[in-house]
């Protein structure tokens, strides 16, 4: 087996030389594809790893997230120059396990973003297309597993932001329950929608990571302190299992791809033995709005001590007012700046009860509903996007984007976990299925998710085919 196509699970079954040659494999590959992909910002030389069942297999981090002996720029020209004070603590766990860290992938700045396009530094491009977006924001570290450069990586979701470059780049990417996966170390976003979770090439290796990455961290007081077995009964099948899918996902301009894709997916489920019932979830289209709102107030708050005083870019003018204004204007990006504006608009005195405390309570009114749901039945399936990759540059209004966020966000607003797999194909393009369940049933999510893609007609030896980056 070549490495490209490599999993975690078969990674862990190579003889000891086999083993020891991942790395350089791991970069070969990087060295070859990476001029056309551009999913990494950097690099890290000479990696080392310490011994543990995982050892010596090469996997990529979200430039968000901290690595020691790396720089974490977010993709942003505030923080171009700074360096990494400490691992985070997923990152350390990763590490504690084996797995070598041998870079740092590409995202939009400050995870604000839908394509990777608004990267401070470089486009990333899909290795199923170079003309397309791999997705956002994590979409360097979906093209990385994608392009088969390493076998898993780690990516953060505050919308939809791993779930959405794996359907574009045809992996898989999972979004755990909130309070799983620390976030010390994580590059604050929106505080109460960012989770850290995997991008893999099975449903396996996404759990495998998980099994690796959640529990307690007292670095981080929103992490819970319960059990989970993310393996455990993730061959069980679905027999007798119920799902839900919104009405509403057939009003939210599907392509046709998509949609086709979408039916074959329920087609398959009741053919394993499940029932797929037609529900109302007349709140979805509320989630947009909502999440519109509150993720650019908590930006606005978590992203003020970037002022070029502590760390990060400074651009001295002469007085501290100016010194900060120019800073933040050159340091930030378009997207940057226009979501801190909006934040501490919505923020603000006048308008705080009007905009932010409104948004607040219909998130609570989304969550219910997507609960009152899940009383019934397993899960809520949807396309993980309404559309498959689109090209670079050919979305230019921020309404449009945004609004294609619809199906992955709801997840982030009640805090569920939700799973994005490859099914099917759209223009020749992957599209990928959302699952999501209650909070804390990650391990039924993936039991659903493993279920299909071992009967999925479109893969092989159980797994979704590689991308082949040819240009």
């Amino acid at each position: 087996m070549t490495y490209k196509e490599l999993t975690i699970e078969e990674a862990l079954k190579l003889d000891d030389e086999r083993r020891k040659s991942l790395i350089k494999e791991s970069f070969d590959t990087i060295k070859k594809l990476d001029d056309k992909v551009r999913a990494f910002i950097s690099l890290v030389e000479n990696p080392s790893w310490r011994a543990g069942k995982f050892w010596g297999i090469p996997v990529a981090i979200k430039d968000n997230i901290l690595v020691l002996g790396t720089r974490t720029t977010c993709a942003s020209k505030i923080l171009g120059n700074y360096d990494s004070p400490y691992d985070a603590t997923a990152v350390k766990k990763l590490k504690k396990a084996g797995f070598v860290i041998v870079g740092k992938t590409n995202l939009d700045e400050f995870a604000m973003g839908s394509s990777t396009e608004r990267s401070a530094f470089f486009v990333t491009r899909n290795p199923w297309d170079l003309e397309r977006v791999p997705g956002g924001s994590s979409g360097g570290s979906a093209a990385a597993v994608s392009a088969g450069m390493v076998i898993a990586s780690l990516g953060s979701d505050t919308g939809g932001s791993i779930r959405q470059p794996a359907a574009f780049c045809g992996v898989v990417g999972f979004k755990p329950t909130y309070g799983l996966v620390s976030r010390y170390g994580l590059v604050a976003f929106a505080s109460s929608l960012d989770q850290i979770g995997p991008i893999t090439k099975t449903v396996r290796d996404a759990a495998i990571i998980m099994e690796v990455i959640y529990g307690k961290d007292p670095n981080d007081s929103t992490t819970v302190d319960r059990k989970m077995r993310f393996l455990e009964g993730i061959e069980n099948g679905i027999e007798g299992m119920k799902f839900a899918v919104p009405n509403e996902v057939y009003s939210q301009g599907l392509d046709d791809g998509v949609a086709e894709s979408f039916e074959e997916f329920i087609k398959l489920l009741e053919k394993l033995g499940a029932s797929v019932e037609k529900v109302n979830m007349p709140h979805l289209k509320y989630s947009v709005a909502t999440y519109y709102i509150i993720a650019p107030a908590e930006a606005s708050s978590n992203l003020a001590r970037y002022d070029g005083v502590k760390y990060g870019l400074r651009i001295e003018k002469e007085g501290l007012k100016e010194t900060y204004m120019r800073t933040r204007n050159e340091g930030f990006g378009e997207e940057v700046r226009r979501r801190i504006m909006l934040g501490t608009f919505t923020l603000s005195a006048a308008y705080y009860e009007a905009y932010f405390d409104k948004a607040q309570r219909v998130r609570k009114k989304i969550s219910d509903e997507i609960n009152e749901i899940l009383e019934n039945f397993d899960a809520i399936l949807t396309p993980t996007s309404p559309v498959p990759a689109y090209k670079i540059g050919e979305i230019k209004d921020p309404l449009t984007y945004y609004l294609m966020d619809i199906f992955t966000i709801p997840a982030n607003l009640g805090g569920f976990p939700a799973l994005s797999i490859p099914f099917g194909f759209s223009k020749g393009l992957p599209v990928g299925i959302q699952i999501m369940g209650k909070r804390f049933d990650d391990s039924k999510v993936l039991r659903v998710g493993r279920a299909v893609e071992k009967s999925s007609p479109y893969n092989e030896n159980g797994r979704f085919p590689m991308a082949e980056v040819t240009r």
